[in-house]
């Protein structure tokens, strides 16, 4: 799979998108878990509204620029604004959604 620029589009025309970029760096491990991590949340709490795109940065390096990105994995919220970002493996679900202004779509176990 080429990683460079990767999209998913799941949501619907009409509906309310949340736009998300990842920005990984090659195939490693914690590019990995970010993006199963990411993925999984998305289809648990945004299922059918998000959009997300997945940077490598060792194919677009040139891209890290826009978004300010320092280190990676980084995942950006750009829409809707104002843009929110957050640097890891994205494993603590709670700390995502937090950090990402996502309202939870079920009862998350503690």
């Amino acid at each position: 799979m080429n990683r460079t620029l990767t999209k998913t589009r799941a949501a619907a025309p009409s509906a309310a998108v949340i736009q998300l970029r990842l920005y990984v760096a090659g195939k490693t491990a914690k590019s990995d878990a970010a993006l199963t991590n990411l993925r999984r949340i998305c289809e648990t709490h945004l299922a059918g509204q998000y959009d997300l795109e997945i940077i490598d940065l060792t194919v677009t390096p040139q891209l890290a620029a826009g978004d300010q990105i320092l280190a990676v994995p980084t995942v950006v919220r750009l829409l809707p604004e104002p843009i929110k970002k957050i640097i890891g493996d994205l494993s603590d679900e709670v700390r995502v959604l937090v950090g990402l202004d996502i309202k939870p779509r079920k009862q998350m176990n503690s």
